[in-house]
């Protein structure tokens, strides 16, 4: 009897031990973008490291932001677009990232990185990906003569088109097509670009960042302000979906990998961005995503007929007219000021 009650007593042990081996120290949570990291490399991550990756997704940066400041915590890696990750790191959001743990930093472009680390070094935001806006179309509906942000002006496409739920993105697209700058400050200029808005608001169906690319490939919608990444998986299925970035330029967004305060699993956060800073690792999944990396590495890996798509890597000309959004600091409330005028109209 004694003999088997030890047994029990063990039996019971070893299973409290190896529930509390398995949970949180292996697990790594993300929040991402949708359809921003090839699954497969998910599944070979897990497998090298012997863990769980668990996601969330969002779709705005203000979503994901006013999340976050609402105290919802947890995540150990999260991927903010420029203007936000500027935010977040004045803001004291952001853990320091040790530079030893990114052996693949050097695979950077030389732009993106300082030009020497000193020993001890910290980074706080890992350059990862970049997107450019555009507009998605459907050529087997509609002749595009005029490859401007004007579009939304159409008539004929009233109640067929899509611009993106992302007030920084819209109005910075309004902004462009009267000739301000995206990052303008100046209150006059942002409201005529509300105006503009609000003309181009009685021909949209709606405004949408998750289901355009679904609209678009079934032809519920006929034109969709878009991301290049996001619109190219669809004309990779789908031959009779354009893409254009406008003629008065493109908003440009550069996500960073970040580690918040609080991460549950920050060196496990560190093992995983150095993963994703590998020439193949990124490579493939540019090739997924079909946004462009700031990986040296990875670029020389691509296939030639992507090295040179102009959706995927506009020409100069283009990025000459296109901007990077900035974070503005007490300017933003213009913005949001803005954005509640278009949205309640």
């Amino acid at each position: 009897m004694r003999k088997w009650l030890f047994f029990i007593i063990a039996f019971v042990y070893l299973a409290i031990l190896v529930t509390t081996c398995s949970t949180p120290e292996n697990e790594l949570h993300l929040y991402i973008w949708a359809d921003y990291i090839k699954p497969e490399l998910i599944e070979k991550f897990e497998q090298e490291h012997n863990c769980r990756i668990v996601y969330d997704t969002f779709d705005s940066n203000e979503s994901m932001y006013a999340r976050l400041k609402l105290g919802v915590t947890g995540y150990d890696v999260i991927f903010p677009s420029g203007y936000t990750y500027e935010l977040m790191l004045q803001q004291k959001m952001l853990n320091p990232i040790p530079i030893s743990s990114l052996s693949y930093l050097k695979n950077l472009t030389p732009h993106y990185t300082p030009e020497k680390f000193e020993e001890g070094s910290v980074i706080y935001g890992v350059p990862f990906a970049m997107s450019y806006s555009g507009i998605a179309y459907r050529k087997d509906k509609i002749k595009v003569e005029d490859q401007s942000w004007g579009i939304f002006g159409r008539l004929d496409m009233r109640g067929r088109m899509t611009m993106l739920n992302d007030l920084r993105e819209t109005l910075g697209a309004a902004l462009k097509y009267l000739g301000f700058s995206a990052n303008s400050t100046n209150r006059e200029e942002i409201n005529q670009a509300v105006d503009q808005l609000l003309v181009w608001k009685k021909n949209l169906a709606k405004f949408e960042s998750e289901q355009n690319k679904h609209g678009i490939a079934s032809a519920e919608y006929i034109v969709s302000q878009g991301y290049n990444g996001d619109m190219l998986q669809v004309m990779r299925e789908n031959s009779h979906v354009g893409f254009f970035i406008p003629q008065e330029g493109s908003i440009i967004s550069l996500d960073y990998a970040v580690v918040p305060q609080h991460a549950p699993n920050p060196s496990l956060a560190h093992a995983f961005i150095n993963f994703l800073l590998e020439g193949a690792v990124a490579a493939e999944n540019m090739q997924f995503t079909c946004f462009p990396s700031p990986n040296q590495a990875a670029y020389a890996l691509l296939p030639k007929e992507l090295q040179e798509n102009p959706s995927l890597f506009p020409p100069q000309a283009i990025l000459d007219k296109s901007e990077v959004l900035r974070y503005l600091g007490k300017d933003g409330e213009l913005y949001n000021q803005a954005w509640d005028k278009v949205k309640k109209s």
